[in-house]
């Protein structure tokens, strides 16, 4: 079988892709963002996977992180098949910690706070705890989804972020700015985040995957030991383990999915199949830096003796998706842009989330619409 690959920038794919759909021009297989999966579904272009799997011998859900697998099922459709993953997890100086007499990276929100109030204490003129770019939404949605907000209503047609839960991690996340463990700024205003890493600017930093590399490459050699890796702090704390059970993270990555329109869809299951192999997924991750999917790739020595990468495995186990919608993406930029006049102090985070609930209210108004229509056909 022969097979032909475009490659196409991640900023231009999701563009590509919908005007494919549209000029009817879709490709047999493609890789996407899972939080993209909804959006497709909704347009009918992918194909449910779900028969495919169940007579497949190499792919089954028991396979897979759940929360990940869990990420490609919309409305109970399987829409993809996890292809790699990316979570985030805490980037931590060490010896930072260290001095600041904090021998492990914080399990709980309460630990966590303690280990900002010590590295704060010793940290000077433009020196910082923790970095937290105020242009993210990762960070406050991945609170909130640990202090068990929803985000959105069941059924995904309104918005839920002044829920009790909800609010409580949206002050937390102020808060890290108002007692000046974080500096406000955003991903913009930072200069060169790998030498500020090294220079001590900061000491933590959530991030993803894609910076493994990137430190490995970055840093320079005398920090070789001196940085590591961790789940993120729970709301309601760990227990006792290697890292203990982890705060929830997001589910991220990509997925591999079968279009609708594909002439050659037998041979694109196959190639899907084989690209989900073990083996195929640990020689990714060689070539590319992306992490497996499967968690028994994750038994070969090149992931196992890799202490930075299994934290995010640790992190993996507990995972959990953004809202499956198709609005998301431009929901998770709201989020960003309400929360930062309260970082600033300009409002409070009551007002702020008055205001974000009316912002997301507005861009579900379609959404909840057809949710009525078909109410209304089912009746």
């Amino acid at each position: 079988m022969r097979v032909e690959v475009q490659q196409i920038p991640w900023t231009a794919a999701h563009e590509k892709l919908l005007t494919a759909f549209v000029g009817e021009s879709l490709p047999d297989v493609a890789q996407i963002g899972n939080t993209w999966l909804p959006e497709f579904q909704t347009l009918g272009a992918l194909e449910d996977l779900g028969p495919r799997v169940a007579r497949s011998s190499v792919i089954a859900a028991k396979s897979y992180f759940p929360g990940i697998w869990d990420t490609n099922l919309v409305e109970g459709v399987l829409c993809g098949v996890p292809w790699y993953v990316d979570t985030r997890v805490l980037f931590y100086r060490k010896d930072l910690l260290k001095a600041a007499g904090v021998d492990a990276p914080p399990r709980t929100w309460a630990e966590w706070r303690d280990a900002l109030r010590r590295l704060r204490a010793r940290a000077g003129p433009g020196r910082w705890a923790i970095l937290l770019p105020t242009d993210e939404w990762a960070q406050p949605v991945i609170l909130g989804l640990q202090n068990g907000a929803s985000l959105l209503t069941a059924d995904g047609g309104d918005a839920a972020f002044r829920s009790p839960a909800f609010r409580e991690a949206a002050t937390f996340y102020v808060d890290l700015f108002r007692e000046g463990f974080a500096p406000p700024v955003a991903n913009t205003q930072i200069s060169n985040l790998y030498q500020q890493f090294a220079a001590g600017d900061f000491a933590m930093y959530i991030t993803g995957p894609w910076n493994l590399g990137e430190f490995r490459r970055r840093l320079p050699a005398s920090l070789k030991d001196s940085w590591a890796t961790a789940p993120l702090p729970s709301a309601a704390g760990g227990v006792p383990g290697v890292h203990g059970v982890p705060g929830v993270s997001l589910a991220g990555g990509s997925s591999l999915v079968l279009f609708r329109t594909s002439k050659r869809s037998e041979d694109a299951w196959k190639l899907i199949e084989f690209l989900s192999e073990p083996a195929q997924q640990v020689r990714f991750y060689a070539l590319a830096g992306d992490l497996p999917a499967r968690r028994d790739a994750w038994l070969d020595p090149i992931l196992s003796g890799d202490a930075e990468a299994r934290a995010f495995e640790a992190q993996l186990e507990n995972v959990a998706a953004a809202p499956r919608i198709p609005e998301w993406e431009q929901i998770a930029q709201k989020i960003a842009e309400h929360l930062e006049p309260a970082i600033r102090g300009v409002v409070t985070v009551d007002t702020a989330l008055l205001a974000l609930d009316k912002d997301v209210s507005g861009l579900l108004t379609k959404r909840r619409w057809v949710l009525a229509r078909k109410a209304a056909h089912a009746r």
